[in-house]
């Protein structure tokens, strides 16, 4: 299935699956071929094995893109093509991999300990070496030679070609002395040489074509697999949603159907432990649903008719029928599957430096390996000696972990980071987190819970709260205001009788009047001098019983329990708080109060636009500022911040507008987000200071004569193994530390 994003109008955008790739030049090649091509910009993931393109309609098709990519010799399809039930390209390949590797090791090994170990060579053994290393050369390194001989139709070059020339100069070489020098005596014998040896005329290097083949394919088996395992949370993530649903038919009947044959409107039954097929609302029913799967929170979520659920979430205890409001790819777990998918096909800016690198880094270092000969054969007049350190110097150079440095750990980062709830919309905001150093919050629906609770019941003198309370619930029980909700649910928690008034009449902006056990009560705005002293923040309203005031119930937009600890979090981290809100400033400064914000970063009374204005205002002074927020009157200050994070709880809008989305409506989920970008940012780093130091430091031993072709060999394995490794740290990473 394509992948949908947002792309300008007339424009195109598809993936195309790659296959015939080995190294981050081969992907660098395929990239500067597709936009060279009129209208189509590109970019190239080795590590995901894909290519994102944007092209004019009707300018370019997909056909084409497609006969760009095979002209030089690379395999693309779209991702249809390859889902109608035909094998996985990516197992295949793992599994002819597989077969090459144990053809390697079985052959190399023994040629190995025979030409490193003197006791093993009986009369005759380098023979039965070269017999042992010729399926090695050809067969298990076939691929190599395959795509070498490619590029060099194409006058290209890339790492397999570096190899192909290092392995072939090797075999070809021993096989010349076997036939035309004394090294095909029977009784030669050849000194260990795993650190380099000079002046033996006799030397063979089939240990070098048979190890250096077995060491690299070992190499890119493990980063194949690790790779696999890497891109696993986006498949996990797919794969979350239920097969099919229970759909309730006009009769009441039950007709089990495909979960993606659901249309907006279908009724389903979900019974206990089921996956709910897609997003929907509750319409009967009360559950606790277990939201972990999708959001990362481990406490179930409880429901009730009205409530919205999502797509494969599970349901765990009551039945519940639900009703489709988003089917197909308009759900919540569609739309994280395509934001990770795009931010793992993009490229970081410190991504595309290595490619630069990458790219041409291959034909400067065959330049090197021919002076590394040539100066060698020099300086002792034998070829034999000189091809030694230039063998050497071709293995060692290959640019493979500089390739997977950061693909890879954006590869892990993104993928963990939806398993916890949280959404990278792409590589270059992993830059954007390092440098934030102010956090502007968003009140409502971000710090507070966006719903009014009853926070404190004022009885006079004479009068019980809980009656107070029951009073006024009876009387808000007939209005919808948010107010008088927040009055009848503390009635309802503490199991209040519920009573409703008689004769209500709503009085608009004042409150609400009804008669109760034969009194008339009125509900309403307190005036100045009834409210408490201590409520300051709070919307305080009066009840009064035949004109005689008998109490106020104060109610207030409740702060998350986690927001405190999570302004701490991000105090921790280098970030300085701010609350923007367009609440009065008593409530602003009663809020900022209770989560640890200094009163002086409290901007209280703000429009939409002035959000704005004050995201500029702070940009100005020289912050780098991250916003976060939740609804549509934030869309344009989180599009307008360095560093937007969206809560997922929010409106799409205010979604579309971010960098960041946490699925989670909690606040840690920011410092975790801040977190998690700035870690997969440093394992990038770090990945890309090992692949340079490696061949900086490794390409001068080789040309000095101080490494072998062998150690040469493994040490480049190695490197990838490392870069890869390190990158799966990530998939340890903690929320909440």
């Amino acid at each position: 299935m394509t992948t949908h994003i947002d792309t300008p109008p007339g424009l195109e955008h598809l993936d195309l699956e790659l296959t015939g790739m080995t190294c981050a030049a081969c992907a660098n090649r395929i990239e500067k071929k597709l936009n060279k091509l009129d209208g189509v910009t590109a970019t190239v993931n080795y590590a995901t094995e894909k290519a994102t393109v944007t092209f004019a309609a009707g300018q370019m098709s997909a056909d084409q893109l497609v006969e760009a990519v095979e002209s030089i010799g690379y395999g693309a399809a779209l991702p249809s093509a390859i889902d109608d039930g035909s094998p996985d390209p990516a197992t295949e390949r793992l599994a002819d991999l597989r077969r090459r590797l144990i053809l390697a090791i079985a052959l190399g090994t023994p040629v190995l300990l025979m030409s490193m170990i003197p006791a093993l060579q009986f009369r005759g053994w380098q023979w039965l070496a070269l017999v042992l290393a010729t399926p090695v050369a050809t067969y298990s390194a076939w691929p190599f030679h395959t795509v070498a001989w490619k590029n060099a139709t194409q006058a290209e070059a890339n790492m397999d070609t570096l190899v192909s020339i290092g392995v072939i100069a090797a075999y070809s070489w021993s096989l010349y002395a076997l036939l035309a020098t004394p090294a095909g005596d029977l009784g030669m014998t050849m000194s260990m040489s795993l650190v380099p040896a000079r002046g033996d005329s006799h030397h063979l290097y089939f240990e070098v074509a048979s190890t250096t083949v077995a060491l690299i394919l070992a190499g890119r088996y493990f980063e194949t697999r690790a790779k696999r395992r890497a891109g696993g949370a986006l498949r996990a993530l797919l794969a979350l949603g239920a097969d099919t649903a229970n759909v309730l038919q006009a009769d009441g009947s039950e007709l089990e159907r495909p979960a993606s044959a659901l249309r907006v409107g279908d009724r389903f039954v979900v019974r206990p432990g089921e996956r709910i097929a897609t997003d929907g609302e509750v319409e009967q029913g009360v559950s606790a649903v277990d939201m972990s799967l999708v959001t990362g929170e481990s406490v179930p979520v409880e429901v009730t008719p009205g409530s919205p659920v999502t797509g494969a979430t599970i349901n765990t205890r009551g039945r519940l029928v639900v009703r489709a409001t988003r089917v197909g790819a308009d759900t919540a777990l569609a739309k994280m599957a395509r934001l990770v998918e795009a931010a793992q096909s993009g490229k970081a800016p410190v991504q595309r430096l290595a490619d630069r690198i990458a790219g041409v880094f291959v034909p400067v270092v065959l330049v090197l390996a021919a002076a590394t000969l040539g100066f060698w054969f020099s300086r002792t007049g034998s070829f034999t000696e000189a091809i030694g350190p230039a063998v050497a110097v071709l293995i060692i150079a290959c640019p493979c972990a500089l390739g997977l440095a950061t693909p890879t750990a954006l590869l892990v980062g993104t993928g963990r980071g939806a398993q916890i709830g949280i959404l990278i919309k792409g590589p270059e905001i992993l830059e954007s987190t390092r440098k934030v150093d102010t956090i502007v919050l968003d009140k409502t629906g971000t710090v507070t819970t966006g719903q009014m609770a009853v926070v404190a019941v004022n009885p006079l003198p004479g009068t019980e709260a809980g009656h107070l309370l029951h009073l006024a619930a009876a009387v808000e029980r007939a209005s919808e205001h948010p107010i008088a909700k927040a009055i009848v649910r503390a009635a309802d928690e503490r199991e209040l009788p519920a009573v409703v008034a008689e004769h209500f009449l709503a009085q608009a902006g004042v409150g609400a009047i009804g008669e109760v056990d034969g009194q008339r009560v009125a509900v309403g705005r307190a005036a100045s001098d009834e409210i408490p002293a201590h409520s300051d923040g709070h919307t305080v309203v009066s009840v009064r019983v035949d004109d005689t005031l008998v109490g106020t119930i104060a109610v207030a937009d409740t702060v998350k329990p986690t927001s405190a600890a999570a302004i701490a979090r991000l105090r921790r981290l280098g970030l300085r708080p701010i609350l923007l809100t367009g609440d009065n400033e008593a409530t602003a400064r009663a809020v900022a109060t209770e989560v640890g914000i200094a009163a002086d970063d409290v901007i209280s009374g703000v429009l939409p636009d002035q959000k704005v204005a004050e995201v500029q205002r702070l940009q100005a002074e020289g912050r780098v500022v991250a916003m976060v927020g939740d609804g549509v009157n934030d869309a344009a200050a989180l599009a307008q911040a360095d560093l937007g994070i969206a809560m997922g709880s929010g409106t799409d809008v205010a979604i579309e507008a971010s960098d960041l989305t946490l699925v989670r409506p909690d606040l840690q989920a920011a410092a975790d987000a801040i977190r998690l970008s700035r870690r997969t940012l440093g394992i990038i780093k770090g990945n890309l200071f090992w692949a340079f130091a490696y061949n900086v430091a490794a390409i001068p031993l080789a040309m000095a004569w101080m490494l072998s072709p062998v150690v040469a060999s493994a040490t480049m394995a190695f490197s990838s193994v490392f870069v890869v490794s390190n990158s799966l740290r990530l998939r340890r990473f903690s929320p909440g530390a």
